[in-house]
């Protein structure tokens, strides 16, 4: 059983060789333990230092691409390398390396496919009791779109099988997070939480958003889109029902005057009414439409995961 951390990161020289360090080499029921650092184009000597801190693999970027770029990176060059566990953790050194052997147990026991550290929050220093409360409502949201249970959308500690990294398809651009939550649940993958420790990081800024607007906008955003891959016929409906049955109160609306004024004016009434009932009909047929393309992209998901799966060696879960 091999099992590879993956490390992406930017201009973390500060800490990435201490992370790297803090990394387990023997973990009872793994055989091998790799480490790869992915440095998403840093301008220090992440890369470098992480090397001489004796990381397995580094995979350099030219330039910044974001976070989900990195994990999807990190992801494919994990498997590549023959991962049948994959644990993904931050350069910061925010997750101790000690607590990997807890976050795989449900993996090694064959409970889960997904692991994600589930962070003590309010034993984070310097936490404020309002993000508290928006990573609560995050988290329950996230849930909702998932269909699952989550405890904690943002944590960035988790580990995966090898098939679930295979099925796993990151296309956003901002963070992978939310996003592989609603398409594990989507998929109706097996999801298990860990509770887990912390480091301390005082005063340290997010690199991932420069405002707490800018990460909901952008969260919001992912939630949507990944959503409406998933379900789009739902989306759609909701939409357009609500848009036809407004055109239909208003033509209501519009058929009172005409028969209480004898049927005189009025008529921007009923050209509103109109035109919401034709958009609310269109939205509707595209909702149809994108559920039929939808179906189509689950079975090009399928495809996508036998060719990533002969492309890595087509190693099977389990095999050493």
């Amino acid at each position: 059983m091999k099992l590879v951390v993956q490390i992406p990161c930017h201009n973390e020289a500060a800490t990435i060789a201490q992370t790297i360090k803090e990394i387990p080499r023997a973990i009872p029921g793994i055989d091998r333990v790799e480490v790869i650092v992915i440095d998403d184009g840093s301008s220090d000597q992440t890369a470098e230092i992480a090397k001489t801190a004796g990381a397995d693999q580094v995979v350099r970027i030219a330039q910044k691409s974001g976070l989900a770029n990195s994990f999807r990176t990190g992801m494919n060059a994990a498997l590549t390398r023959g991962a049948d566990i994959i644990v993904n953790t931050d350069g910061d050194n925010q997750y101790p390396g000690a607590e990997i052997p807890l976050l795989l147990e449900p993996i090694l026991n064959a409970s889960a496919e997904m692991v994600v550290g589930e962070r003590r929050l309010k034993e984070i220093q310097g936490y404020s009791g309002l993000k508290l409360l928006i990573q609560r409502l995050g988290s329950w949201f996230t849930g909702v779109l998932a269909g699952v249970e989550v405890r904690d959308a943002a944590s960035g500690f988790r580990a995966l099988t090898r098939e679930a990294g295979l099925r796993l398809n990151v296309l956003g651009k901002f963070s992978y997070t939310l996003e592989t939550l609603i398409e594990a649940g989507r998929n109706r993958m097996r999801i298990a939480w860990v509770p887990v420790r912390v480091n301390p990081q005082p005063g340290r800024q997010s690199r991932l958003y420069g405002s707490v607007g800018e990460y909901l906008t952008r969260s919001v955003e992912t939630m949507a889109r990944t959503y409406s891959r998933y379900e789009p016929l739902r989306i759609f409906l909701a939409i357009g029902s609500a848009v036809f049955l407004s055109g239909f109160g208003i033509g209501v609306w519009f058929l009172y005057y005409f028969f209480s004024d004898g049927g005189k004016g009025h008529v921007q009434i009923l050209i509103l009414a109109a035109v919401l009932l034709i958009i609310g009909f269109q939205t509707m047929l595209i909702g149809l439409l994108a559920d039929l393309i939808a179906g189509n992209r689950k079975m090009l998901e399928e495809l996508v995961f036998r060719l990533r799966k002969l492309e890595t060696g087509g190693k099977e879960q389990g095999q050493k």
